[in-house]
């Protein structure tokens, strides 16, 4: 799930890979909304909201929406950065550091944001949508630009291009991959929704807590994906 990238990896890698980080995504677009009122899966309504501000003369609110955008952009250039230092290594488990720095930041969040919600929201804003860019740019690497978890614009519009496609596409390959990438595209989506309804449900209860259960998640994924391998490798003549 986290160990095989671009010709080695499968459909059944990127359908466990995208069940799992968009359930994360969604529990923390949910949990994000709910306790900050900010959207921090996503920036391109922060661009709309920066453009806003901006020509409303309120510079300071302007700076605080560029600072959302350009924390998702920072999470996406870690991510990657240490990706490809670990890849010079030639080391195997080259995604699972970011995925180690999602969890700590979630948990650290989940822990202590309550001591921020009133009177330094941003912080908890600035700190999701890092890990939300962390997020996105390594499952983006992972699967070579074939999923991406953490909004649905273009999974929507994907969607519905490939379903389009299946009344004019006869071969058995093109169908077949036709069907795979639909397939893929509706496991996110229906993840995605199931997160975001799963931290409504108990963002009553746990308030930011949630987030934990989203970092305690990702380690499961992360000692699945351990055990597999070690499985697979362990039977190998």
């Amino acid at each position: 799930m986290f160990r095989h990238h671009g010709k080695h990896r499968t459909l059944s890698h990127n359908l466990k890979a995208a069940s799992l980080l968009s359930f994360v995504a969604g529990l923390v677009n949910v949990v994000g909304f709910l306790s900050v009122q900010k959207l921090t899966t996503n920036v391109t309504g922060h661009f709309a909201f920066f453009v806003d501000e901006f020509f409303r003369f309120q510079f300071s609110k302007s700076i605080i929406y560029l600072l959302y955008i350009l924390f998702f952009l920072l999470g996406s250039f870690v991510s990657n950065f240490i990706v490809e230092i670990v890849d010079r290594t030639k080391e195997r488990n080259i995604f699972v550091l970011p995925v180690f720095i999602e969890i700590s930041i979630l948990i650290l969040i989940g822990s202590f944001g309550h001591m921020f919600v009133n009177n330094y929201p941003d912080i908890i804003a600035l700190a999701l949508l890092f890990t939300m860019g962390l997020q996105n740019s390594l499952i983006t690497t992972l699967s070579s630009a074939m999923v991406r978890t953490t909004h649905l614009t273009g999974l929507f519009t994907d969607l519905g291009i490939e379903l389009s496609q299946l009344f004019f596409y006869k071969t058995p390959e093109h169908r077949k991959k036709l069907l795979g990438n639909i397939q893929l595209r509706s496991r996110i989506i229906l993840f995605f929704f199931i997160g975001g309804t799963f931290a409504g449900l108990i963002y009553t209860k746990l308030q930011l807590y949630s987030l934990v259960i989203g970092a305690c998640i990702l380690f499961i994924g992360l000692i699945y994906d351990r055990v597999k391998y070690k499985i697979i490798t362990w039977n190998k003549p």
